[in-house]
């Protein structure tokens, strides 16, 4: 089995209403199936992501003490900034890579930043590598663009009107970006295990190493590197708010190659306050087996009560420091 490839372009461009919806037909098939795809027509240049890739090197090349005046611990409810080698879980069991977490650039002026919502605020850039920041700001905002052509292709396949996830769940995105590298993996280890992705859409650019996984109904696929395109998955509440019509896939990562491997996941979720009540043409929330035995079509209220509590999961001790005894984390 292969990953559909899907030409988002005619949704960017918005001139032709039935080339849109051929496009949102496509954007269903793939996402009530595989629950995954490639994107194409994104309109993302080449040149933004070998820069992106390059300067991703080079941050990861800086001694560890410069990359450690930027490490998480310092970036407060923010969350954002350096984390080491092993230094993020999933299910429990340390990852094999190393990462920088990013999001949306928010001074503390912004209204969310002064109300103190955790995962909002201003990123952490080193000051050894100043054409770090420009790399990624040129990628993210592509992706965000991008990504919102495809939440209208979204709407589109379920009957909807093209802006109807953005008036209910989008106001103001949870907008989240990471650059990972992956070492080399021992063959007893993964480079990330087994899991699903929390929000609604992501977004991925992966170097050419290769090393992504994806859980079909028929075993475990790899998803090589397709160039010039990004993998587009389905999220945990993107199944939710679809009834399970749409599917959270899990997925892995494991680098059995003998060099790094740089991948560059844009996460685009729901508004943090946005209610997660399924939208209308959602098929009957059904409770599915999942890796980690959790029932997303329960979840209920704001998009922050979910998102906290898996983040919470992935970084105890910072969680601890940062968001302290919020039952919500």
């Amino acid at each position: 089995m292969t990953l559909p490839v899907i030409d988002i372009a005619p949704l960017r461009r918005g001139d032709d209403p039935a080339a849109r919806l051929a496009v949102a037909a496509e954007i269903r098939d793939a996402s009530e199936s595989a629950g995954f795809f490639h994107v194409v027509g994104h309109g993302i240049e080449p040149e933004v992501l070998d820069r992106l890739q390059d300067e991703a090197r080079r941050f990861f090349d800086l001694p560890e003490a410069e990359k450690r005046k930027i490490e998480m611990a310092r970036g407060g409810i923010a969350w954002r900034g350096w984390f080491p080698l092993r230094g993020e879980l999933t299910s429990g069991r340390p990852d094999n890579k190393e990462g920088l977490y990013l999001g949306e650039e928010l001074g503390a002026d912004d209204p969310r930043v002064a109300a103190g919502w955790p995962m909002h605020g201003a990123n952490l850039w080193p000051d050894a590598l100043p054409e770090l920041r420009p790399a990624v700001t040129a990628f993210f905002d592509g992706a965000r663009d991008a990504a919102a052509a495809v939440m209208e292709g979204v709407s589109l396949s379920l009957g909807l009107d093209a802006q109807y996830f953005a008036r209910a769940y989008l106001k103001r995105p949870t907008l989240l970006f990471r650059i990972f590298q992956y070492p080399p993996t021992p063959r007893s280890e993964w480079g990330v295990g087994e899991h699903t992705d929390y929000g609604l859409l992501t977004l991925l650019a992966q170097d050419e190493i290769g090393g992504l996984e994806v859980k079909t109904r028929d075993g475990w696929i790899d998803v090589p590197p397709l160039p010039g395109a990004l993998v587009c998955n389905i999220g945990d509440m993107l199944e939710r708010l679809t009834g399970g019509r749409f599917v959270s896939t899990p997925h892995r990562v494991v680098n059995r190659s003998d060099r790094t491997r740089l991948s560059f996941p844009f996460f685009y979720d729901p508004d943090f306050e946005a209610i997660m009540t399924p939208a209308p043409g959602a098929a009957p929330g059904t409770k599915t087996q999942r890796w980690d035995d959790a029932d997303v079509h329960a979840v209920e209220g704001p998009y922050r009560d979910y998102l906290l509590t898996k983040v919470g999961r992935v970084f105890p001790a910072l969680r601890a420091d940062v968001l302290g005894s919020d039952p919500r984390t």
